[in-house]
């Protein structure tokens, strides 16, 4: 009786294991059967403002503290949002008009291709990230 009176403060993670348990009885089928359309999730995606962090990384590599590059990026999202842009789309010339130090090369630095790849830590959305997390679960399987 008193180990199990230890594991009340467990409570939430039984819970959380057994909706997961739910969730991969649900997920297995609908992945087998589901169509990926490469187009329509590349167009979703270049809909928000996923890459506004690889944005202020950008003007911390050119030496801005990040808390400015940061800033700046709010109030260039916020000018996105404003004029129906997305930070790909908006001009060199607007980039400009909140800091000096964005360069053509930004668009490239911005690129959802570019944002995936350097994702290369465990866990990651970079090819090689993802090839060796494959290799993984096919090695525990």
């Amino acid at each position: 009786a008193y180990n199990k009176d230890m594991q009340e403060d467990k409570e939430c993670i039984f819970d959380s294991i057994a909706t997961v348990k739910q969730c991969l009885k649900v997920f297995a089928p609908m992945i087998e059967t589901m169509k990926v359309i490469k187009e329509n999730m590349y167009s979703a995606a270049q809909k928000g403002f996923i890459n506004a962090t690889d944005l202020a990384d950008y003007l911390a590599k050119k030496g801005l503290p990040f808390r400015s590059a940061y800033k700046i990026v709010g109030q260039i999202v916020a000018h996105c949002i404003d004029n129906g842009l997305v930070l790909e789309t908006m001009p060199l010339e607007d980039y400009k008009k909140y800091s000096d130090l964005f360069e053509e090369d930004l668009f490239t630095e911005i690129s959802l291709e570019t944002c995936v790849s350097k994702r290369i830590s465990a866990g990651g959305t970079g090819p090689e990230s993802v090839e060796k997390q494959i290799a993984y679960v096919e090695k525990f399987i």
